[in-house]
Parts: C-alpha cells; sequence; structure tokens
C-alpha cells in the first residue's frame, strides 16, 4: 500500500509540475507576442447560429491606444489597477459581505482577473473555473507589465455581438478609428463593458449617458491621462 501511495503522490507531483510548465507556455509568451484568439472570441465563434458570423477585432499596439479610451476604462473597470497585484481584496470582502446581508453578489473582478478569465477559460461559472482564473492571474501579474495587461485587455475586451477591442469597437459603434473618439464617446464605451451585448453606446440609454459622465468625472479626480504613466 505505502508503494502505491508514493507512485500515486509521484504522478500527482508529475500531473502539477506539466501543468505548472503548461501554464507557463501560454501565459510567458504573450508579454510579447499578441494573441490571435481568445477562448470568449472561440466560444462566441463556435456558439453563433449564423453560418456567416465573423469576429470584428483590429490590434492596437500600446502607442497606438488613444489615451483617453484607456483612461475612460480603468475608470469604469478599475481604478486600483496600477495598485493591486491582481486582486481587489476589499471589493471582493464588500462584495460577499453584501451577500451575507440579503444583497446581490456583485462582480468584483479586475482587469487582470478579466484578461485571465477572456483569454484562457471558457464561458460559464464553476469553481474549477473560478480557481484557474485565480491561477492565471497570478501568472499574467508576475510574467507581464501593467501596461502590457492592459494593452491586452483593450484589445480582447467584447464590446459587442462578434465585436472585440477598441479600435473594431470604435469602427463598429461610432463608424471611425479609436484615435478619433471623443472623450464622451471613449467614456461611453468604457460603461458599456459590464454588459458589453446589452448596451449600444452610439444610441445610449440615460442610464448610460449619466455612467458616462460619471466617468469623466471620475478621470478629472484621478488627474486625467498622465494618471497612466504609474503603468509605466
Amino acid at each position: 500500500m505505502t508503494k502505491i501511495k508514493r507512485l500515486l503522490l509521484k504522478y500527482l507531483l508529475l500531473l502539477a509540475l506539466a501543468f505548472v510548465v503548461l501554464s507557463l507556455l501560454v501565459v510567458v509568451p504573450f508579454r510579447w507576442i499578441n494573441p490571435p484568439l481568445t477562448m470568449v472570441m472561440a466560444d462566441r465563434w463556435l456558439s453563433a447560429s449564423n453560418d456567416g458570423y465573423k469576429l470584428k477585432k483590429i490590434w492596437l499596439n500600446w502607442n497606438q491606444i488613444p489615451k483617453q479610451a484607456a483612461l475612460a476604462v480603468v475608470t469604469s473597470e478599475d481604478q486600483l489597477f496600477p495598485l493591486h497585484r491582481g486582486f481587489d481584496i476589499n471589493s471582493i470582502i464588500s462584495s460577499i459581505r453584501d451577500a451575507e446581508n440579503g444583497g446581490q453578489l456583485r462582480g468584483a473582478s479586475t482587469i487582470s482577473q478579466q484578461v485571465a478569465r477572456n483569454l484562457y477559460l471558457w464561458t460559464g461559472r464553476s469553481w474549477l473555473r473560478k480557481g484557474l482564473e485565480v491561477w492565471f492571474t497570478l501568472l499574467i501579474e508576475v510574467a507581464w507589465s501593467k501596461q502590457r495587461i492592459l494593452e491586452v485587455y483593450l484589445n480582447i475586451a467584447e464590446w459587442g455581438n462578434g465585436v472585440f477591442g477598441l479600435e473594431a469597437a470604435s469602427r463598429y459603434h461610432f463608424a471611425k478609428p479609436a484615435a478619433q473618439l471623443t472623450a464622451f464617446e471613449s467614456a461611453l464605451l468604457a460603461a458599456t463593458l459590464p454588459s458589453p451585448l446589452r448596451y449600444n453606446p452610439a444610441r445610449p440609454a440615460e442610464h448610460l449617458r449619466d455612467r458616462a459622465l460619471w466617468n469623466l468625472q471620475q478621470q478629472e479626480r484621478l488627474g486625467g491621462t498622465q494618471w497612466l504613466s504609474q503603468l509605466e
């Protein structure tokens, strides 16, 4: 029995080592290489009912991304992004307490977590998926710079049916490249991110316009695009 246990332990250790090595192989190269596809893109394409379904995506390198739009997204999604190491612990605790008191469990995902989830994991919810999300978030935070994490996020975030990334979103919703977006249009795009398939930034409902105005106020409070220099 002891021999069997040792053999089992050996195989478990080898399996764990293989998982770590494989994880590094699919995370570290994307520090320099732009990912051609994400798991969310693949899922949307495979589940599409339309045979002519096409992904709309155009990659922008960091120096091509309009910083006003980048600031709008960080303001909307994760204002502590430069400060945390992948997880906003206070937001997680607050969300759990609200749920325990009868409220709805709110999402507390950081931009780093969203990159890990969108890039590597399947859609849906499970404890296994959440555990893998934590693992890949830690690897991304260690292997990539904050600037790279945000660059990837701005290029893989979903902004409509088959629309991924800031450039594709700008062209799809406003019929112009991201470099020509106004501050308010950037704020509208950022405001749709919690539910990108539900809202239309080109025809915003009143509450979406209110969120965009709040976003602009928060950008000013943060100090404008200079705030992004913390990511360098």
